[in-house]
């Protein structure tokens, strides 16, 4: 019935990614990938993610298969029942794990656990913000989606809340305007961690930290598990980290989250962004 529908409307974006799961269901895998394929070809955006099917499918690099616009519409569609979903449905403790990982790194460091700007990328309806804001001055929040956005202004805990993705949000901020950047359970949806590292580094100031929490896995690297979210390996996070210019001094095992009752792996990080090189004597 789908192929025939597409057929006849092939332009019916939505008729050729239900047949590309069909496909899938059905284990027919090329023909999974050739409606996959034309979803792309009608919408380049890729607001339903047919990249991470063709990902999955060994059809696409991993790396860059989540698009914005499937992310976008994911959560704009999910906003309305977004809290109850996490904290009662999935047990979702992501901000207070962060907030204890801060709280003990800022100890390790002989620092108060007090902030003058802080980011959370990927604030969704903002619960980070009861967490974070009392030891804040200002909070600033970005999220790709506006509905999401729209729940998190409701709080009135943010100095300002933008609709955008995270590394251009980033990269738009004042170089060392900030001191803390975290990121509760948002980097499950970025396959490739370089680009919001570094454009953290130059968003903080010297000494200052970076705090997240993301999904893991056993091996090494990057995979995009069966969930379509990313889990990234212990040593692939430190060596990103130390490749951008981060002191990691909490990177452990934790879990922030389950799936159908079952903790999923993940791991906390608080990370100092290095303070500059001191120049070097001039020879005497």
């Amino acid at each position: 019935m789908l192929a025939d529908l597409v057929a006849e409307a092939p332009h019916f974006i939505a008729a050729w990614f239900l047949l590309g799961e069909a496909r899938a269901a059905a284990g027919d895998g090329a023909g999974a990938i050739d409606a996959y394929e034309n979803v792309l070809a009608r919408d380049d955006a890729d607001m339903l993610g047919a990249g991470l099917r063709l990902a999955r499918l060994g059809a696409r690099g991993v790396g860059d298969a989540m698009s914005p616009a499937f992310v976008r519409t994911l959560f704009d569609q999910y906003a309305p029942r977004f809290d109850t979903a996490l904290r009662e449905g999935l047990a979702y403790r992501g901000p207070e794990v962060l907030d204890a990982a801060v709280r003990t790194a800022c100890t390790a460091a002989g620092v108060p656990p007090h902030f003058h700007r802080a980011i959370d990328l990927g604030c969704g309806t903002g619960l980070a913000a009861p967490v974070f804001a009392p030891m804040v001055e200002a909070l600033v929040g970005v999220d790709l989606s506006p509905a999401m956005i729209e729940k998190a202004r409701h709080l009135g805990l943010y100095a300002a809340l933008e609709a955008g993705e995270m590394v251009a949000f980033l990269k738009g901020q004042p170089a060392g305007g900030a001191d803390l950047v975290l990121a509760a359970d948002a980097l499950c949806y970025l396959g490739t961690l370089e680009g919001v590292f570094h454009a953290a580094a130059r968003a903080l100031a010297p000494a200052s930290w970076l705090a997240f929490t993301l999904e893991t896995h056993d091996g090494a690297g990057m995979i995009l598990r069966d969930t379509l979210r990313y889990a990234h390996g212990r040593a692939h996070v430190a060596d990103r980290l130390t490749t951008a210019g981060f002191v990691p001094s909490v990177l452990d095992p934790v879990s922030t989250r389950t799936e159908k009752g079952v903790p999923v792996p993940g791991l906390v990080c608080v990370a100092r962004r290095a303070p500059p090189s001191p120049c070097a004597s001039p020879s005497p």
